[in-house]
C-alpha cells in the first residue's frame, strides 16, 4: 500500500468515525474505523508503516477530539507497530487468525488508552470492559468485511473487463 492510499484510507475512517458518532446515543461510536484502518495497514505493510500510520492517525485523532494530545497517538502507534510485527511473524491470511487480531488490537488500544489516562491523574473509567469487548468483536467484524472487500475488489475489477472484451 502505497503512502498516499494509507493516508486517504486514514482521513476516510477519521471522516466516517466523526460523522457516524453524531448518530448514536451518547455520542460515543461502538466502532473504532481508524483502528480497522490500522490494523489493516500494519498487517499489510509490515510495523514501520503501522507505527507510522498510527502516529499520525492517533494524533489526528485525538487533535479532533477533546482528549489529551498525544495518548490516541501513543497508543496507536504501539498497537500498529506491534500488528505489524504480528503479521511478519505469523501468517494471518484466514478469517480467524484476523478475527483475533482486530479483537487484540481493540483491547490492547483501550488498555493503552485508558492505562494512560488513568497513570496520569486525567481520567477514570469505571468498569469499561462490556464496553470493549462489544467494540472489539463490532471492530473485528468490520475489519473482516474490509480485508475482505478490498482483495476480492481487483478481481471483481478483472473479471468484468474480462467479460466485456469477451461479449463484444
Amino acid at each position: 500500500m502505497k503512502p498516499a492510499g494509507v493516508f486517504v484510507a486514514i482521513a476516510l475512517a477519521l471522516a466516517l468515525q466523526t460523522s457516524l458518532a453524531r448518530f448514536v446515543v451518547g455520542g460515543t461510536a461502538a466502532l473504532d474505523l481508524v483502528l480497522v484502518v490500522l490494523v489493516y495497514v500494519a498487517l499489510t505493510t509490515g510495523p514501520v508503516t503501522g507505527m507510522l500510520a498510527g502516529s499520525v492517525a492517533g494524533i489526528v485523532q485525538d487533535a479532533l477530539s477533546s482528549g489529551t494530545l498525544g495518548i490516541g497517538g501513543l497508543a496507536k502507534a504501539i498497537v500498529g507497530f506491534a500488528a505489524g510485527v504480528i503479521g511478519q511473524q505469523f501468517i494471518v491470511t484466514a478469517a480467524f487468525p484476523r478475527f483475533v487480531m482486530f479483537v487484540a488490537a481493540t483491547i490492547v488500544h483501550a488498555a493503552l488508552f485508558m492505562g494512560l489516562y488513568v497513570l496520569l491523574g486525567l481520567r477514570e473509567f469505571p468498569s469499561p470492559w462490556a464496553a470493549i469487548l462489544s467494540q472489539a468483536v463490532g471492530n473485528a467484524v468490520v475489519g473482516i468485511i474490509a480485508f475482505t472487500l478490498v482483495e476480492a475488489l481487483p478481481g471483481a475489477i478483472e473479471r468484468r473487463r474480462f467479460s466485456k472484451r469477451a461479449k463484444r
